[in-house]
């Protein structure tokens, strides 16, 4: 196996990983609540280093990331392991699966970057599970793929730890992060977790350069009043800027979560008026059916810049990286080279 970096050793063989927020104090022949960190006789390992369980090319939209070299494909990768419980995983099947008990091929570094490039791919992303505790692996595979003008995204709950993600931030691109909730008790319940280390993670990956885009899952009963979501909205215009894509998606039950409907849509589009309302330039509506809270609009003369079915993309008004009926210079990634 790989030896594991971001830890150190302590006493009786113990080790501390400090990958993620968790901070686990693994014992020998323990693993880490993310159930892929493995202490052999005080060393720790990657588990699941160059192993996948899932790949695909995928549209870009789909992670959904819409400013970010849109229109694009993106190579993906998942293996399996994740350090949150979230009761409403919707991949649970890799995420909560147990190392041993999972279908895993090889794929190399330089085979995945190969694959990208092949393919047509513009970027690979980390995701399907939670990239932060593949950390070897993408730096490994990042580092590679930026070297051959490749873009680079994680797809994450965004507990990772400070130091852990300054080692990444030469390499990664973009961080599409989770905002889960915007209440401790919904991370402690739900996730296993807590909210100010993704608060801290979200805004470190923005001092960084790396272009963020944030996703959270409006439940009904649990995260979805509108007091919450005013306080998350304006969390992100001070803290990550008023350009930041937020994307508001509709829950669906799976996993341990069943005993709750879906999401109106009249819930995601009062959420999305009331983003508009207090200055937020990029506001989205997912999992919802050729909606018009799809579109990218310029923030300036509301013309459609960027017209979306589904993972679909049509561009319509944007030329380069401005508005082409009234000049507005718009917030997006479109050559990573």
């Amino acid at each position: 196996m790989h030896e594991a970096r971001q830890y150190t050793k302590t006493e009786n063989e113990a080790v501390t990983c400090s990958l993620c927020n968790h901070r686990c104090i693994i014992k020998e022949g323990k693993h880490g609540i993310c159930g892929v960190r493995i202490n052999e006789k005080g060393i720790l390992y990657a588990g699941t280093y160059g192993k996948i369980s899932a790949e695909a090319v995928d549209p870009i939209e789909k992670k959904p990331l819409f400013h970010y070299l849109p229109g694009t494909t993106s190579y993906s990768l998942g293996s399996v392991g994740c350090n949150f419980h979230c009761q409403h995983c919707q991949n649970w099947h890799i995420s909560r699966t147990i190392l041993n008990d999972a279908m895993l091929r090889d794929l190399s570094p330089e085979e995945g970057v190969t694959r990208a490039l092949a393919g047509g791919s513009r970027s690979i992303s980390w995701t399907y599970n939670e990239p932060t505790i593949w950390h070897e692996y993408t730096l490994g595979m990042g580092t590679l793929a930026r070297k051959k003008g490749l873009g680079t995204i994680y797809v994450t709950n965004g507990y990772i730890t400070e130091e852990a993600l300054r080692e990444l931030a030469p390499m990664l691109g973009a961080y599409r992060v989770d905002l889960k909730a915007f209440t401790d008790d919904f991370y402690k319940k739900i996730c296993g977790a807590r909210l100010q280390p993704v608060l801290d993670s979200a805004t470190l990956a923005r001092e960084l350069g790396m272009h963020v885009e944030t996703v959270t899952l409006v439940i009904p009963g649990l995260n979805d009043s509108m007091e919450e979501q005013e306080q998350l909205i304006r969390w992100v215009i001070e803290h990550l800027g008023p350009e930041t894509p937020m994307h508001f998606s509709a829950f669906h039950p799976d996993y341990k979560m069943t005993d709750r409907g879906g999401t109106p849509v009249a819930t995601l589009e009062k959420i999305y008026r009331k983003a508009k309302e207090l200055g937020l330039r990029f506001p989205y509506l997912g999992n919802v059916y050729h909606h018009e809270y799809e579109n990218t609009y310029c923030p300036a003369c509301n013309a459609v810049l960027i017209e979306r079915q589904g993972f679909a993309s049509r561009f319509r008004e944007l030329d380069g990286t401005q508005c082409r009926n009234c000049g507005e210079q718009i917030e997006i990634v479109r050559d990573v080279t």
